[in-house]
């Protein structure tokens, strides 16, 4: 991480995830979701986050929608701040 542009290899999404945004924590490991494709999605913190990341308003996660209901989705990775920042300079995010 000592080079000069700053840049690191970030985890990118895959088939079935997409970039959101957290917008309102919800309680009982649930959040609040804007999603990259535009929907507003419930997420549900998985037990393996659970008490090793600490999800906040305004942090950039992964989130993998559910097949079968569409309005819900899995979180499943959080960017730190500095990682975030890194993918709205790419344009990934807005």
């Amino acid at each position: 991480m000592s080079d000069e542009s700053g840049r690191r290899n970030l985890r990118m999404p895959n088939d079935d995830e997409l970039f959101a945004v957290v917008t309102d924590m919800l309680g009982k490991n649930r959040v609040r979701l804007r999603c990259s494709d535009g929907k507003e999605r419930m997420g549900r913190i998985p037990g393996r986050m659970r008490k090793r990341i600490w999800i906040r308003e305004d942090d950039v996660v992964l989130a993998e929608p559910w097949d079968w209901q569409d309005e819900k989705a899995e979180v499943t990775w959080r960017y730190t701040g500095q990682d975030a920042d890194q993918l709205r300079r790419e344009g990934h995010i807005e």
